[in-house]
């Protein structure tokens, strides 16, 4: 587990802070963090994370666009969207973009680590 890498994508550096937290404190490693969905397919490509955890709704590229854009990049990219809209059109065009799992803001500390164990280990 401590060997899986993190990305986090949100534009709320309050948001990545929080995640951060649940995962490093259950033996992830976060290995970077972007603003935006262009920073993010950017960090993607440079550090090659086990799994990207995108924010949805953020400026210059939303998490759904990024999320095809890193697919295209690299089709066993494994991510997991999140965001505060609990909104079933959203979550069915995530998951159609590829991603693996659906979190819900604000983050229920377990929620986030079932979705991450589910999806690497």
């Amino acid at each position: 587990m401590a060997d899986k890498t993190i990305l986090l994508v949100d534009d709320a550096a309050f948001m990545r802070m929080m995640l951060k937290d649940i995962l490093t404190k259950n033996g992830y490693n976060v290995i970077g963090e972007a603003e935006n969905g262009l920073k993010a397919i950017e960090r993607y490509k440079e550090l090659n994370p086990d799994l990207t955890i995108l924010d949805i709704t953020m400026p210059e590229l939303d998490g759904i666009k990024a999320a095809k854009a890193i697919k295209e990049a690299d089709d066993s990219a494994l991510i997991i969207m999140c965001s505060a809209m609990g909104q079933q059109a959203m979550v069915i065009e995530s998951i159609q973009a590829g991603a693996r799992d659906f979190i819900v803001k604000p983050f229920q500390a377990d929620r986030v680590l079932e979705a991450v164990k589910k999806v690497v280990g």
